[in-house]
């Protein structure tokens, strides 16, 4: 039989296995594919980072997969030579669950934007989260529509004036790393596309995790959406980001002046240090197994455009999805022998399985 990954890389560049693989490079990781987004767009600092992490897995091409769905971040397994499929619209989370759970031996990658993944694809994001299978989720926020030319986005900021909220979008914005943690993820955390260096740890980190891995990329859009993210990327970043690691009390601004406390009411807020004492600031625990407080401090910030966590929210283990699905197949197997599919097939209309 014909191996459907292998026929949906076919024309893509995709090379042999190589002979060792400690001596991938970069290079090794750029596909034959003209690079094909708008002059200045976030996805090329995306998938640098990306082709230079890559090499350091020590994970041959072939055992690495990259789905996308639609959108411009979706064209992302063009550009690396690995196996990958580009899906149809919200629908990546569910072929890569197909893909990750039939073959546990592959490191599967999801690419997919704030529209893609949390409108049409919202149900199966959350489904795969919750089941903890094991894959690794970039979601790409540019928190517009670009494909399509500039219309409002399921993280669209209240009142965001586009083509199709001429008066103003009247929606909530969905928080993704809130979803992310809603649906108990295992490993949550958000970053930035011009983060040279903190991007790259966070995909080194999430490779390494097993389960379900999401992280949120803020993605500038300098066509439609120019300039979301500046008071996270301009003058005032020292200000506005907040860098959450575990273990360690949560402080920042350009000389660590301010923090996070947990009120009495169990709340989060913004302080000054001096005035509450260094021992009064909230260290940040990534791998406790309850989600709730580190969903409250995904709620830190409305949006992005004031003091916004960035960092690993939440990192634990949990049972992986596969591994149970696989260990039932092997009682069921035990238990009544191998089956016979061909035999079921022609047994009539109606099927009898015990």
């Amino acid at each position: 039989m014909s191996d459907p990954i292998a026929m949906a890389t076919q024309g893509r560049g995709v090379t042999e296995a190589s002979d060792g693989v400690g001596t991938l490079t970069r290079k090794d990781f750029e596909s034959d594919q003209e690079i094909r987004w708008c002059p200045g767009c976030g996805d090329y600092a995306v998938l640098s980072a990306v082709q230079n992490v890559m090499p350091e897995l020590g994970i041959p091409r072939e055992k690495i997969v990259f789905i996308s769905g639609i959108g411009c971040s979706s064209r992302f397994p063009y550009y690396m030579n690995t196996y990958g499929l580009h899906g149809i619209h919200g629908r990546a989370a569910a072929i890569a669950t197909g893909i990750a759970t039939a073959r546990p031996d592959l490191q599967v990658w999801v690419v997919t934007g704030d529209g893609d993944g949390l409108s049409i694809g919202g149900n199966h994001l959350i489904h795969a989260l919750r089941r903890n299978v094991n894959l690794k989720i970039l979601l790409f926020n540019n928190q517009v529509y670009g494909l399509t030319k500039g219309q409002y986005s399921p993280t669209s900021e209240m009142g965001k004036v586009t083509k199709s909220t001429p008066f103003g979008s009247l929606e909530r914005p969905f928080n993704p790393v809130s979803i992310a943690l809603g649906a108990e993820a295992t490993f949550v955390g958000r970053t930035i596309d011009v983060e040279r260096k903190h991007l790259p740890q966070m995909l080194r980190q999430a490779a390494a995790h097993r389960g379900s891995a999401f992280i949120e990329i803020y993605q500038n859009c300098n066509i439609f959406n120019d300039g979301a993210f500046i008071a996270l990327t301009g003058k005032e970043k020292s200000q506005n980001r907040i860098y959450i690691e575990h273990g360690q009390p949560i402080r920042f601004g350009p000389n660590n002046e301010r923090g996070v406390v947990a009120t009495s009411t169990g709340q989060l807020e913004i302080v000054d240090v001096a005035e509450v004492g260094e021992d009064k600031l909230l260290v940040h625990d990534a791998h406790r197994g309850d989600p709730g407080l580190a969903f409250s401090l995904s709620r830190l910030a409305d949006g992005p455009t004031t003091p916004t966590p960035l960092g690993i929210f939440r990192q634990v283990e949990a049972p992986v999805y596969g591994d149970g699905m696989e260990s039932q197949l092997r009682a069921a197997a035990e238990q009544q022998g191998p089956g016979d599919l061909a035999e079921l097939l022609m047994t009539g209309d109606t099927w009898t399985v015990d």
